[in-house]
C-alpha cells in the first residue's frame, strides 16, 4: 500500500517540528490554503474601498407657470422671480419651469421635490388639485404665494387654509402712511423660516386663516383690518384684528407653506430681510421641511 504523500524516490515522508507532513505538495496546499483564506476575508472589504458612491441629484423646483402668471422666474424685470430662482440655485436646488398654459399633472411632478405656485391668475382646476395633493401625499413639497386669491381658493381649502377677498390694510409699521396695504410685520414665529429675521415686508397682503393656529408662522399688527364694505374706511362693521400672513401645514407625507403676497419674493422687493427670508425658504424645502 502507498504511503500518504509519498515522493517518487518511494522515501517516505517525514513529519516537521510542527508534527504536520512535509513535503512541496503539502507546503503548496498548505500556502493555498492561508491565501485562500485571507482572500475570502479581503471580499467583503475590497468592492468598497473599491467603489465610490455616487452623488445624489440635486432636488428639483419646479415654478409653475401655467396658470397665468405675469411675473416669471426666468425674466430680470422689477416683478419677476428670477432673483428667488437664483436663491434656490445657490442652495443647491436644479431649477426648472412649466410652459405657459401647461396643465399640473403626474408626468409633470415626476421627479420634482419642491413646486412653487406664485402670482396665479388663472384658477387650478379639480383635476389639478387632485395632483398636487398626490403630490404632496408622496412626500412632496408646495410654495403658494399669493396676487390674487380667488385662483387659488379652491386648492387652499383642501389644505386646510381660507383667504380673505380683500387685501389686509394697517394702521402701524408703515413705512408710508398714505399707502396703508404696504406694510412690515415683526410678529414672527420661532421657526427655521424666520431665522434672523426682525421683519418680513409686504406689499398687498391677504388675510391667511388656517384651521391649525400653531401653524402660523408671521401675523400682522392687532391694529389691521380688511375693509369689508370697500369704502377705503375703518368701519365698525369690518375685520379689525391680527391677521395670519404665513402658514405652514402637512398634507399626508408633504409639507406646505402659504405667503399671502408674492410681492414678498419679487426682484424689486427682495431687500435684506426678504432676501433672509428667501435664503431660509430655499434651505427650508432642500432640508426637508416641516411645519
Amino acid at each position: 500500500m502507498k504511503q500518504p504523500f509519498q515522493q517518487t524516490t518511494g522515501r517516505a515522508t517525514q513529519p516537521n517540528k510542527t508534527g504536520l507532513l512535509s513535503s512541496p505538495c503539502v507546503r503548496n496546499s498548505w500556502a493555498m490554503h492561508r491565501l485562500l483564506a485571507f482572500s475570502l476575508a479581503l471580499l467583503p472589504i475590497l468592492p468598497l474601498a473599491a467603489c465610490k458612491r455616487a452623488p445624489l441629484p440635486p432636488p428639483v423646483v419646479l415654478f409653475d407657470q401655467g396658470h397665468g402668471q405675469h411675473f416669471l422666474v426666468g425674466n430680470k424685470g422689477e416683478l419677476d422671480l428670477s432673483k428667488l430662482g437664483e436663491t434656490f440655485i445657490e442652495q443647491g436646488f436644479q431649477l426648472k419651469a412649466s410652459f405657459p398654459d401647461q396643465d399640473l399633472t403626474d408626468e409633470s411632478l415626476t421627479n420634482v421635490s419642491t413646486l412653487i405656485i406664485s402670482g396665479a391668475f388663472k384658477p387650478i382646476s379639480d383635476a389639478e388639485i387632485k395632483v398636487v395633493k398626490k403630490f404632496l401625499d408622496r412626500g412632496g413639497q408646495l410654495c403658494i404665494m399669493l396676487h390674487i386669491g380667488p385662483p387659488l381658493a379652491a386648492l387652499l381649502n383642501n389644505l386646510g387654509v381660507d383667504v380673505s377677498n380683500s387685501v389686509v390694510r394697517e394702521q402701524t409699521n408703515l413705512p408710508d402712511p398714505e399707502t396703508p396695504t404696504d406694510f412690515y410685520v415683526t410678529d414672527l414665529a420661532t421657526h427655521p423660516l424666520t431665522k434672523g429675521l426682525t421683519q418680513i415686508n409686504l406689499f398687498g397682503s391677504w388675510a391667511l386663516n388656517t384651521e391649525l393656529p400653531a401653524n402660523v408662522i408671521a401675523k400682522t399688527s392687532p391694529q389691521a383690518w380688511v375693509d369689508l364694505n370697500d369704502n377705503k374706511s375703518l368701519d365698525p362693521g369690518d375685520a379689525n384684528q391680527a391677521f395670519s400672513v404665513a402658514v405652514t401645514g402637512q398634507l399626508g407625507h408633504g409639507h406646505f407653506v402659504v405667503f399671502a403676497d408674492d410681492a414678498i419674493f419679487q426682484n424689486r422687493f427682495l431687500g435684506e430681510q426678504n432676501q433672509q427670508l428667501a435664503t431660509n425658504l430655499a434651505g427650508w424645502l432642500k432640508d426637508g421641511s416641516y411645519y
